[in-house]
């Protein structure tokens, strides 16, 4: 399959997918990116959808005694480019962002994509770019939040515990997904700051977020999952199976 042909405006497009993280949520024992979908990895996957995209590189921030991602058939394995990670997803991210100002354009644009995120569309990730080009801004794939959210306030060893304290108001709430778009100066220097200030940073927008760049949302789909939990994987391989690519 060749990849989409894309006007970038003479500015090249890289992305970062870091994969260094334990997700204990899913198993203590087993890495979620390297659980199997129709005898791939999950982020096999995940790199193949980025690659429709006509991606200068790509970097997998991994961990330092990952003796295995090396080894995989990745996409465009001539454009596989990886760097130790860090202990959270912020330092493994700014750990790739480091590893390319060596040799890549500070106005660059560069996707930030979880590892465990195989089923995003080629459309969204059309979108995303066309946006950050058109706006001249940063932007992030989101959904408006659809279920009823609900405040239930930590509290230990209390007859009150995971008592509900109220109904918070959907209005304006999007749910954030990835991939996140922005250039590679701008995201390394949001990044570096907000951390030099002891700023929780959740998702690369957080970091843009906190100091005042623009942030744009894209309109999402609902079967672009992270795979979280052990159930995730089953709905994973039946969307890909359903998206057929």
């Amino acid at each position: 399959m060749n990849e989409l042909q894309l006007n970038l405006n003479n500015r090249k497009l890289w992305a970062i997918i870091p994969a260094a993280g334990s997700g204990n949520r899913f198993s203590k024992t087993q890495l979620k990116q390297y659980q199997t979908i129709q005898e791939k990895t999950v982020i096999e996957h995940t790199v193949h959808r980025l690659n429709e995209l006509p991606l200068t590189a790509y970097v997998l921030a991994i961990a330092e005694n990952d003796d295995f991602a090396q080894t995989l058939s990745f996409r465009n394995s001539d454009k596989a480019l990886f760097c130790h990670g860090g202990q959270e997803r912020v330092n493994s991210v700014l750990s790739a962002l480091n590893f390319l100002t060596d040799f890549a354009d500070p106005n660059d644009l560069v996707f930030v994509h979880d590892a465990a995120r195989p089923c995003v569309s080629t459309e969204n990730l059309i979108e995303l770019v066309q946006t950050a080009l058109n706006e001249n801004c940063s932007a992030i794939l989101a959904t408006p939040v659809r279920d009823t959210l609900k405040r239930v306030p930590k509290l230990i060893n209390s007859e009150d515990k995971n008592r509900i304290e109220t109904t918070v108001s959907r209005d304006e709430l999007w749910q954030a997904q990835t991939p996140q778009i922005s250039t590679i100066g701008l995201l390394k220097s949001s990044i570096e700051q907000a951390l030099n200030n002891q700023i929780t940073i959740t998702d690369e927008a957080s970091a843009l977020e906190y100091m005042g760049e623009k942030v744009k949302v894209v309109m999402g789909r609902s079967d672009n999952i992270k795979i979280t939990y052990p159930e995730d994987l089953d709905l994973a391989r039946l969307i890909i199976q359903s998206q057929n690519i």
